[in-house]
């Protein structure tokens, strides 16, 4: 007599080890999926932040040049771009914290040039909600979005012209 193992007494271990291999691929996917919801950075689901929710509704919403919004202007840039037959993606708006109520919202747009050309263009406005005011934080973001009121800016005289008669004092406030 041979003292070999059967074959039908193989199967039962082999498949007690590919059910025990099993569990363990659930429990690295699924102890894994836990560990990415609880670490991941909030910028990544803005909603969880109600101020962030409302910076980026309040960038998403602010006036754009030659449309209502910067998000249907943003929108209307793409859909024109696919419509031309060129490339463009619209990335992620993500909204970070800057300090106390001011925050920042990002989003990168690439777009691909008629030679076929790849550009990255990234926007970034403040958000400061307190004063309920979006600034554009960048040149592609200063396209877009149109430059406040006179009222609104700081009024600082001209530096004098090198050779030109020192300027009097003002007596009054500034803009008056």
């Amino acid at each position: 007599m041979s003292t070999d193992p059967s074959p039908s007494s193989a199967a039962p271990e082999s498949s007690s080890l590919v059910r025990t291999l099993h569990y363990a691929v659930v429990a690295v996917l699924v102890f894994g999926g836990l560990y990415y919801f609880v670490t991941k950075p909030p910028s990544l689901n803005p909603m969880a932040d109600k101020q962030a929710a409302e910076a980026l509704a309040m960038v998403q919403t602010h006036q754009a040049i030659g449309f209502p919004t910067i998000l249907q202007a943003m929108n209307e840039h793409v859909r024109s771009m696919k419509e031309r037959g060129q490339g463009v993606r619209l990335g992620e708006w993500r909204v970070k914290q800057v300090e106390g109520d001011i925050y920042e919202i990002r989003l990168q747009l690439r777009d691909q040039s008629v030679n076929g050309q790849w550009f990255e263009r990234e926007f970034i406005w403040h958000a400061h909600l307190g004063k309920k005011k979006v600034n554009a934080a960048s040149v592609p973001a200063d396209g877009v979005t149109p430059m406040p009121p006179e009222s609104d800016r700081p009024q600082t005289p001209a530096p004098p012209l090198p050779g030109a008669p020192p300027m009097p004092p003002m007596t009054g406030p500034p803009g008056i």
